[in-house]
């Protein structure tokens, strides 16, 4: 067992450098080098590889900065590889009329529709009104005419199909004509208006990586921080352990940043202090339902009670994906899974918002749970803001930052914003971003297609696998399944589908961590 474990290991290792053999593109190559990476001297460290610490990443590399990122698991493997893939343009935050937020959303809407097209895409979204509250027609024909006027801009620079309209209110029959699903009683018609969609969230994140790297950045995942080296009260880098070789390791830079996410708070206190204002936890999840989706647009709905919160029944993958659920964070909770008492909860406020869609428990099929920072401990009510703390203003080392952010959306526009401060601290101004043009975006084929690949010609489909490994610093086989593709993506096949993989690659062995042991996808119902 040992054995093939080992020969598997030794596979992956091989693979990663086959570009030196000609078999990947040198243009697209994430490498994985930690003894090499730690020689080098960086601008600055970040920790946490979430959509937060990738954005900081990829555009301190645009600017002319020397990155390096540390994550001491995978990329993008917890809450970002969790979120509901709506990239959102802030009606919510119009609506409390927080303007300022609606067009920071606005702006990072727009980056993400043009500097990624082919994973970010056009979603409509319907929200059927019934008078109550706020879901009135007059009420949302202001909204909406207020959006569009705030947006105006909201296209330039987005390709022709990628661009979104302004919205409408619909009357009822145009209304059930894109959802015939819902309640027809007391319908006065619907709002419909467009956000932006990364149905393979996933996939935008390796992307990120592979722009920052081809614009000087270095990307280590499964290397842990595990120190902070400060003298004289100034940082002077990071200690850090490989996950894969057990080595402890030391780089140098005179910049950290905690990008931890969910660990901020934790990480802060290990390397200085605690800072309770970084993050205070509350329970965020969605969930996919095995049952065709109600329309091809996302379906916003509240169930009829005081306060209802609104949902989004999402079209994904042929399925449907719902959220997002918030709930209170218990200390006594071990992981942030979802038990079955709030997965009730959330199937009442579905089924009470749509009659007669009766979601059964058993219709799960996943549940994405991450955790997400509330406004105090044991609440669920959200931030709203961004926070963006150097430590040095609160008595510890000058040199070391800790970030924690609210929305996938907004992640690129925090790490300029962080960016912009660390340049101040350092008495430099933040550099416009490079003309370094992103990488070709890389499109792994649905399994499918790899599949009749793998029958037709079993040679031609281990040289695709390969490809992968070389240039996504692949460690196991749930990086691959998960987060460098989607094969994962149905629990019921996941198992088979590794265990193909891993014969292909030349190994029966799935290591532990991977897909049939559970990893990221732990909360698989």
């Amino acid at each position: 067992m040992r054995e093939r474990s080992e020969r598997f290991s030794r596979y992956l290792s091989d693979a990663r450098h086959l570009h030196h053999h000609g078999l990947a593109s040198e243009k697209r190559v994430i490498e994985r080098h930690p003894e090499a990476a730690v020689r080098r001297r960086y601008d600055l460290a970040i920790v946490g590889a979430g959509v937060y610490g990738i954005a900081l990443t990829l555009e301190a590399a645009r600017r002319g900065l020397r990155p390096l990122l540390v994550e001491r698991h995978d990329f993008g493997g917890e809450t970002s590889w969790n979120s509901l893939r709506i990239i959102h343009g802030g009606l919510r935050s119009l609506q409390r009329l927080d303007v300022r937020r609606f067009r920071e959303m606005v702006d990072e809407r727009r980056w993400w529709l043009r500097n990624f097209p082919e994973l970010v895409e056009p979603l409509p979204c319907l929200m059927p009104l019934y008078g109550r509250g706020l879901r009135r027609p007059a009420v949302l024909r202001l909204a909406l005419a207020a959006s569009d006027l705030l947006s105006r801009q909201r296209n330039v620079g987005v390709r022709a199909d990628r661009a979104l309209p302004g919205g409408s209110i619909l009357g009822p029959a145009e209304t059930l004509a894109i959802c015939p699903h819902l309640d027809r009683r007391s319908l006065l018609g619907g709002a419909l208006w467009h956000d932006g969609f990364a149905p393979d969230s996933h996939r935008l994140l390796i992307e990120m990586l592979h722009w920052a790297t081809a614009c000087g950045a270095v990307v280590l995942n499964y290397v842990e921080a595990t120190g902070l080296s400060v003298h004289h009260g100034k940082v002077t880098g990071l200690e850090l352990r490989d996950a894969d070789s057990g080595r402890m390791l030391e780089v140098e830079a005179p910049a950290v940043v905690n990008c931890s996410g969910p660990w901020c708070r934790q990480l802060a206190a290990a390397f200085d202090r605690d800072i309770p204002g970084l993050f205070h936890r509350s329970l965020a999840f969605n969930v996919c339902f095995d049952r065709e989706p109600l329309a091809e647009a996302a379906v916003a709905v509240a169930p009829e009670v005081p306060q209802g919160r609104t949902y989004f029944l999402v079209p994904w993958k042929g399925r449907i994906l719902a959220g997002t659920f918030h709930a209170k964070w218990s200390h006594s909770r071990e992981q942030e899974g979802v038990d079955d008492r709030l997965l009730e909860r959330l199937l009442d406020d579905l089924n009470g918002a749509i009659p007669g869609l009766d979601l059964q428990p058993q219709e799960a099929l996943r549940t994405f749970s991450g955790l997400v920072p509330a406004r105090r401990s044991g609440s669920d009510e959200l931030v709203t803001r961004d926070v963006i703390r150097h430590h040095a203003d609160h008595g510890g080392p000058e040199g070391l930052f800790s970030v924690s952010g609210v929305k996938f959306t907004t992640a690129r526009g925090v790490a300029e914003k962080a960016l912009r401060k660390i340049q101040a601290w350092r008495g430099a101004a933040l550099s416009e971003p490079s003309g370094t043009r992103r990488p070709d975006t890389l499109h792994p084929s649905p399994w499918g297609e790899f599949r009749k690949l793998q029958l037709n010609d079993s040679a031609e489909a281990c040289r695709y696998l390969r490809r992968l490994v070389g240039e996504e610093a692949v460690l196991h086989l749930d990086d691959l399944m998960y987060r460098r593709t989607d094969w994962a993506f149905d629990p019921r096949e996941s198992g088979s589908r590794a265990t193909l993989v891993a014969q292909l690659l030349d190994s029966d062995e799935i290591l532990a961590g991977g897909v049939v042991g559970g990893g990221v996808a732990k909360s698989d119902r």
